[in-house]
Protein backbone atom coordinates (compact mmCIF):
# COMPACT_ATOMS: atom_id res chain seq x y z
CA UNK A 1 0.00 0.00 0.00
CA UNK A 2 1.29 3.48 -0.86
CA UNK A 3 0.28 6.35 1.42
CA UNK A 4 0.76 10.07 0.83
CA UNK A 5 1.25 12.04 4.03
CA UNK A 6 0.52 15.76 3.74
CA UNK A 7 1.48 18.50 6.21
CA UNK A 8 -0.54 21.57 5.13
CA UNK A 9 0.71 25.10 5.57
CA UNK A 10 0.08 28.45 3.93
CA UNK A 11 3.79 28.99 3.17
CA UNK A 12 5.18 25.44 3.00
CA UNK A 13 3.25 22.25 2.29
CA UNK A 14 5.16 19.07 3.11
CA UNK A 15 4.42 15.79 1.36
CA UNK A 16 5.86 12.31 1.72
CA UNK A 17 5.15 8.92 0.18
CA UNK A 18 5.73 5.59 1.90
CA UNK A 19 5.12 2.07 0.56
CA UNK A 20 4.22 -0.79 2.86
CA UNK A 21 4.28 -4.53 2.29
CA UNK A 22 3.54 -6.52 5.40
CA UNK A 23 5.58 -5.06 8.24
CA UNK A 24 8.12 -3.43 5.93
CA UNK A 25 8.00 0.22 4.94
CA UNK A 26 9.95 1.90 2.17
CA UNK A 27 10.50 5.60 1.53
CA UNK A 28 9.34 6.52 -1.98
CA UNK A 29 9.72 10.30 -2.19
CA UNK A 30 9.18 13.49 -0.26
CA UNK A 31 9.23 17.22 -0.84
CA UNK A 32 8.02 20.65 0.13
CA UNK A 33 5.82 22.92 -1.95
CA UNK A 34 7.06 26.43 -1.18
CA UNK A 35 4.46 29.16 -1.50
CA UNK A 36 5.21 32.87 -1.93
CA UNK A 37 4.17 34.84 1.17
CA UNK A 38 3.75 37.96 -0.99
CA UNK A 39 1.03 36.28 -3.06
CA UNK A 40 -2.63 36.51 -2.08
CA UNK A 41 -3.85 33.53 -0.04
CA UNK A 42 -6.17 32.44 -2.87
CA UNK A 43 -3.23 32.32 -5.30
CA UNK A 44 -1.19 30.22 -2.86
CA UNK A 45 -4.10 27.81 -2.34
CA UNK A 46 -4.46 27.43 -6.11
CA UNK A 47 -0.74 26.67 -6.45
CA UNK A 48 -0.99 24.19 -3.57
CA UNK A 49 -3.83 22.31 -5.28
CA UNK A 50 -2.09 22.19 -8.66
CA UNK A 51 1.26 20.98 -7.29
CA UNK A 52 -0.28 18.45 -4.89
CA UNK A 53 -2.41 17.10 -7.76
CA UNK A 54 0.79 16.67 -9.81
CA UNK A 55 2.37 14.67 -6.96
CA UNK A 56 -0.72 12.44 -6.82
CA UNK A 57 -0.68 11.87 -10.60
CA UNK A 58 3.04 11.05 -10.60
CA UNK A 59 3.20 8.70 -7.61
CA UNK A 60 -0.36 7.25 -7.52
CA UNK A 61 -0.90 6.79 -3.77
CA UNK A 62 -3.73 4.63 -2.46
CA UNK A 63 -4.66 6.96 0.40
CA UNK A 64 -3.80 10.22 2.11
CA UNK A 65 -2.92 10.93 5.73
CA UNK A 66 -3.42 14.40 7.23
CA UNK A 67 -3.26 15.88 10.73
CA UNK A 68 -6.50 16.73 12.48
CA UNK A 69 -7.07 20.37 13.35
CA UNK A 70 -5.56 21.49 16.62
CA UNK A 71 -6.04 24.50 18.88
CA UNK A 72 -4.08 27.54 17.76
CA UNK A 73 -3.46 30.70 19.82
CA UNK A 74 -3.85 32.98 16.80
CA UNK A 75 -7.36 32.73 15.28
CA UNK A 76 -6.26 34.35 12.00
CA UNK A 77 -3.41 31.84 11.57
CA UNK A 78 -5.78 28.99 12.45
CA UNK A 79 -8.23 30.21 9.82
CA UNK A 80 -5.54 30.33 7.12
CA UNK A 81 -4.31 26.87 8.11
CA UNK A 82 -7.90 25.65 7.90
CA UNK A 83 -8.08 26.92 4.31
CA UNK A 84 -4.86 25.06 3.42
CA UNK A 85 -6.12 21.90 5.09
CA UNK A 86 -9.41 22.21 3.20
CA UNK A 87 -7.55 22.41 -0.12
CA UNK A 88 -5.56 19.29 0.81
CA UNK A 89 -8.70 17.34 1.80
CA UNK A 90 -10.46 18.46 -1.39
CA UNK A 91 -7.48 17.51 -3.59
CA UNK A 92 -7.22 14.05 -2.01
CA UNK A 93 -10.97 13.46 -2.25
CA UNK A 94 -11.17 14.65 -5.86
CA UNK A 95 -8.41 12.15 -6.72
CA UNK A 96 -10.62 9.43 -5.23
CA UNK A 97 -8.28 8.74 -2.31
CA UNK A 98 -9.51 7.75 1.14
CA UNK A 99 -8.38 10.28 3.73
CA UNK A 100 -7.09 9.28 7.16
CA UNK A 101 -6.68 11.84 9.93
CA UNK A 102 -4.47 11.68 13.02
CA UNK A 103 -3.89 14.02 15.95
CA UNK A 104 -0.41 15.59 16.06
CA UNK A 105 0.34 13.89 19.39
CA UNK A 106 -0.62 10.49 17.93
CA UNK A 107 1.77 11.03 15.00
CA UNK A 108 4.65 12.03 17.30
CA UNK A 109 3.90 9.12 19.65
CA UNK A 110 3.86 6.64 16.77
CA UNK A 111 7.11 7.84 15.21
CA UNK A 112 9.23 8.85 18.23
CA UNK A 113 7.55 7.18 21.19
CA UNK A 114 6.81 10.62 22.70
CA UNK A 115 3.58 12.52 22.06
CA UNK A 116 5.30 15.82 22.79
CA UNK A 117 8.38 15.31 20.61
CA UNK A 118 9.66 18.37 18.77
CA UNK A 119 10.04 18.72 15.01
CA UNK A 120 13.77 17.96 15.14
CA UNK A 121 13.15 14.64 16.93
CA UNK A 122 10.51 13.68 14.37
CA UNK A 123 12.89 14.50 11.49
CA UNK A 124 15.72 12.49 13.06
CA UNK A 125 13.48 9.44 13.59
CA UNK A 126 12.27 9.63 9.98
CA UNK A 127 15.90 9.83 8.85
CA UNK A 128 16.76 6.76 10.94
CA UNK A 129 13.66 4.79 9.93
CA UNK A 130 14.34 5.18 6.22
CA UNK A 131 18.17 5.39 6.38
CA UNK A 132 18.15 8.78 4.65
CA UNK A 133 21.43 10.65 4.16
CA UNK A 134 20.11 13.64 6.09
CA UNK A 135 16.89 14.51 7.85
CA UNK A 136 14.20 15.92 5.56
CA UNK A 137 12.94 19.48 6.05
CA UNK A 138 10.50 19.57 8.95
CA UNK A 139 7.41 19.92 6.73
CA UNK A 140 8.40 16.86 4.66
CA UNK A 141 9.41 14.94 7.81
CA UNK A 142 5.99 15.62 9.34
CA UNK A 143 4.32 14.43 6.12
CA UNK A 144 6.38 11.22 6.11
CA UNK A 145 5.51 10.75 9.80
CA UNK A 146 1.81 11.02 8.89
CA UNK A 147 2.20 8.30 6.25
CA UNK A 148 4.11 6.08 8.70
CA UNK A 149 1.45 6.63 11.35
CA UNK A 150 -1.30 5.46 9.04
CA UNK A 151 0.64 2.42 7.87
CA UNK A 152 1.38 1.40 11.47
CA UNK A 153 -2.12 2.14 12.80
CA UNK A 154 -4.26 0.84 9.92
CA UNK A 155 -3.94 -2.90 10.77
CA UNK A 156 -4.82 -2.26 14.43
CA UNK A 157 -7.69 0.07 13.54
CA UNK A 158 -9.08 -2.51 11.08
CA UNK A 159 -8.89 -5.23 13.73
CA UNK A 160 -10.67 -3.03 16.29
CA UNK A 161 -13.32 -2.08 13.73
CA UNK A 162 -13.97 -5.75 12.93
CA UNK A 163 -14.14 -6.80 16.59
CA UNK A 164 -15.78 -4.17 18.84
CA UNK A 165 -15.11 -6.30 21.94
CA UNK A 166 -11.39 -5.51 21.57
CA UNK A 167 -11.95 -1.74 21.72
CA UNK A 168 -10.82 -0.07 24.94
CA UNK A 169 -13.66 0.94 27.20
CA UNK A 170 -14.29 4.67 27.38
CA UNK A 171 -13.93 6.12 30.83
CA UNK A 172 -15.53 9.26 32.09
CA UNK A 173 -13.24 12.17 32.88
CA UNK A 174 -15.88 13.95 34.89
CA UNK A 175 -15.45 14.31 38.62
CA UNK A 176 -17.88 12.37 40.77
CA UNK A 177 -20.83 14.45 42.01
CA UNK A 178 -20.19 16.40 45.18
CA UNK A 179 -21.57 14.81 48.33
CA UNK A 180 -24.06 16.70 50.42
CA UNK A 181 -22.91 17.49 53.89
CA UNK A 182 -25.25 16.34 56.59
CA UNK A 183 -25.88 18.64 59.52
Amino acid sequence: MRILGVDPGTLHLGWGLVDSAGNRMRHVAHGVIDLNAKEHLATRLDQMERELSAVIREFRPEGGSVETLFFHKDPQAASKLGHARGVVLFTLARAGLPVFEYAPTKVKQTVTGRGRADKKQVAMMIRTLFALERPPKSDAADALALAVTHLRRAPLDAMLQANPALRPKKTSRRSPPARKKSL
